[in-house]
């Protein structure tokens, strides 16, 4: 799903937020949080449910507005949900085509969904795809309009462990082609380590912890290095015990 502009849009990748609120009645969401995302860098956003990670989300993909502080994006992004959203009186060829105008519009969704590894599937109805192939044209239609950043709130979570594993490396794929900024929301700490370069942990509407992963592809799978960074995610999530 392409977003419409957020506050305050700048003509460049990454993205700035600053002491950020956001408040539904009396109850404070997000609590002068801060983030920031640099150029091509993908950041993993963990945290326990009802923290606001899927808030920061919708501000961010400016289907919502905060209450106070200052919010820097790309003009040019897209959103990735957990539910594809696709529609489904549409094939899947103009599910991608979506918002596109220009007599290319065709053959960008083609190509896009030649990336995702659906060529041949453009004529299929929704109801025809797997769970994961409907991801996949999800994320076709979010790559189609090259955007700057791209969002995903929690993309695979409905999906059995072999198909996110493949979608994982799909996403490593994507962003050595597209070199777009992303931010994706996750509860699954392995996910993170497997694809972020930074992890931030969110507590009581703010960012509590940020990681900077340095692993190599081997390390990401096992080793030491791994194990204790998925360990110190833990214990910040408060699902372990500090030493």
């Amino acid at each position: 799903m392409t977003a419409p502009a957020a506050t305050a849009p700048r003509q460049q990748t990454g993205v700035l937020v600053e002491q950020v609120v956001r408040r539904f009645g009396d109850r404070v969401i997000l609590d002068h949080l801060d983030l920031t995302i640099a150029d091509e860098e993908l950041v993993i956003l963990l945290g326990p449910s009802g923290c606001g990670k899927s808030t920061l989300l919708r501000l961010l993909a400016g289907l919502d507005k905060p209450d106070g502080g200052r919010i820097e994006v790309p003009v040019s992004r897209a959103v990735v949900f957990q539910a594809d959203r696709l529609l489904p009186w549409q094939r899947v060829l103009h599910n991608v085509t979506l918002g596109l105008s220009g007599a290319d519009a065709n053959s960008r969704a083609r190509k896009a969904l030649a990336e995702v590894h659906l060529d041949g599937r453009e004529k299929a109805w929704p109801k025809e795809l797997s769970g994961g192939e409907a991801q996949r044209v999800a994320l076709a239609r979010a790559l189609v309009s090259e955007p700057e950043l791209i969002l995903l709130d929690e993309p695979f979570a409905a999906l059995d462990a072999i198909t996110r594993l493949r979608m994982h490396e799909l996403v490593r794929e994507l962003r050595r082609k597209h070199h777009a900024s992303m931010l994706l929301v996750t509860h699954d700490v392995d996910e993170a380590i497997a694809l972020a370069d930074r992890i931030v942990v969110m507590a009581n509407g703010r960012i509590e912890t940020d990681h900077r992963v340095q692993l190599s592809a081997a390390d990401r799978a096992a080793g030491v290095a791994r194990e204790e960074l998925r360990s110190a995610l833990l214990i910040d999530l408060g699902l372990a015990a500090a030493h």
